[in-house]
């Protein structure tokens, strides 16, 4: 006979009993099926892409996102703003990875728009698609086209056309300030309409 403990931890009378005795082995299982050789290799591969994936597509949501929270059109083109910091370089890859280029203001009705948007955004400077990195002292569009029929320097501006002042920022009021490239700022991109 055993004696068995209570759920107190004490001795019982009531808790005795017989043990029985042990019964007959049984018979042996089946075989069971052979394993098979993982190709964890290919599998590997296919996360690493699934992640890649990923990734791209946080930063296609990011952008969507940025899109949403705000955009301004003309007939011909839509504008945003990026709400992230780069320099002048990454905001020219940014725009140009997505379609569009760095906003280029070669009229007062677009530079108008931009400089409302950029205002009522809560900013004070983004770049904007000019610069003088070719060549000193002449400030071209993105697209290479010279300033010929469109500017909007504040007064002073450009200021130091034999600098390293070879960007250009548009301010909250409209006007335009050469800058240093290398420095980071919120940007605007602009994207052709698709035609119907």
């Amino acid at each position: 006979m055993v004696a068995n403990k209570n759920y107190k931890g004490e001795l019982s009378v009531d808790n005795f009993r017989d043990k029985g005795e042990k019964g007959l082995p049984g018979a042996p299982g089946g075989k069971g099926k052979a394993g098979t050789v993982c190709d964890c290799g290919r599998y590997r591969k296919v996360v690493g892409q699934l992640d890649i994936s990923v990734a791209r597509l946080k930063s296609s949501m990011k952008f969507v996102k940025n899109v949403i929270a705000g955009i301004r059109e003309t007939d011909e083109k839509f504008y945003y703003i990026v709400q992230e910091e780069k320099n002048y370089r990454e905001s020219l890859t940014h725009c140009r990875i997505r379609g569009g280029m760095l906003a280029m203001p070669k009229d007062e009705v677009v530079n108008t728009l931009i400089a409302d948007y950029v205002a009522k955004s809560g900013f004070f400077r983004v770049f904007i698609g000019v610069n003088d990195l070719e060549r000193e002292g002449q400030y071209v569009f993105t697209d290479n086209t010279p300033l010929q029929n469109y500017s909007n320097w504040k007064e002073g501006e450009p200021s130091d056309p034999y600098s390293h002042e070879d960007c250009v920022e548009m301010l909250s009021s409209g006007r335009w300030n050469d800058t240093e490239c290398h420095l980071t700022m919120y940007f605007v991109c602009e994207f052709v309409k698709k035609k119907k």
